[in-house]
């Protein structure tokens, strides 16, 4: 159901996963868009890979009791049929409505993505079974977990639609990036404008560090004036 995914070059993938979440907001926001940072997307382990991938998105909505019911796992609409909908090194994006007492996702529903190659799980809800949820290797961004199913709180609805998680607009087939800070969306139109643009500024970023590291002061470095610029720019030349 929903929009067909599409796949995402793999240079792409390559050269964003040098950039930092942190980064991207950064140069984001000199685009004009301040509200990408998914918000409640924790990663779930402190060792979690960067992962560079095309949304795949879910929507839950409020709890019914009609609907919200153990037969529903079973339905043509189920997050069992969504699953088998993903294709390989997506994100799983779901919009939980940052709803924590109830668990989207557990350790057979994870085994399956990861199975499916499913590159990660990112939302604004929580997921359960912790332990085995670990022990599938797939890799979740959440706010945590908690022991009820889904249908405590949750009507699952959808997916490949748009959706919110974490109060972020995601679409589906834009593009998720998510490390240690977080998850953040890059717009699938403004992909081709941000990559040259996070990876200059990884670059400038690294040369300012390399100023720091060397007792150069904070004024006129970062930001960086006409004077540091021109340095930076003589710097550059001579690694691109």
């Amino acid at each position: 159901m929903g929009t067909d995914p599409i796949p995402l070059d793999p240079e792409l993938v390559r050269v964003l996963s040098g950039v930092t979440t942190a980064t991207l907001t950064t140069v984001l926001l000199k685009k004009g868009l301040r509200n990408v940072w998914m918000r409640g997307a924790k990663p779930l382990q402190a060792d979690q890979p960067r992962l560079v991938a095309r949304a795949f998105t879910l929507r839950f909505v409020p709890a019914r009791e009609d609907l919200a019911t153990p037969a529903s796992w079973g339905a043509p609409i189920s997050t069992r049929a969504a699953i088998e909908a993903m294709p390989a090194g997506c994100i799983a994006v779901v919009d939980a409505m940052g709803v924590t007492d109830a668990g989207i996702f557990g350790d057979i529903l994870c085994s399956r993505m990861k199975m499916r190659g499913v590159a990660g799980l990112v939302t604004d809800g929580v997921i359960r079974d912790l332990a085995g949820v670990l022990g599938t290797g797939l890799p979740v961004w959440c706010q945590g977990t908690a022991a009820p199913a889904s249908v405590a709180g949750l009507t699952f609805v959808g997916w490949q639609e748009p959706i919110g998680c974490g109060g972020v607009a995601v679409f589906p087939n834009d593009i998720v990036v998510v490390d240690a800070d977080g998850a953040v969306l890059i717009p699938a139109g403004l992909l081709d404008e941000v990559i040259p643009a996070a990876v200059e500024q990884e670059r400038l970023e690294g040369w300012i560090m390399s100023q720091v590291a060397a007792g150069v002061p904070l004024p006129g470095l970062y930001p960086p004036n006409e004077e540091t610029k021109a340095r930076y720019e003589a710097w550059a030349r001579t690694v691109r």
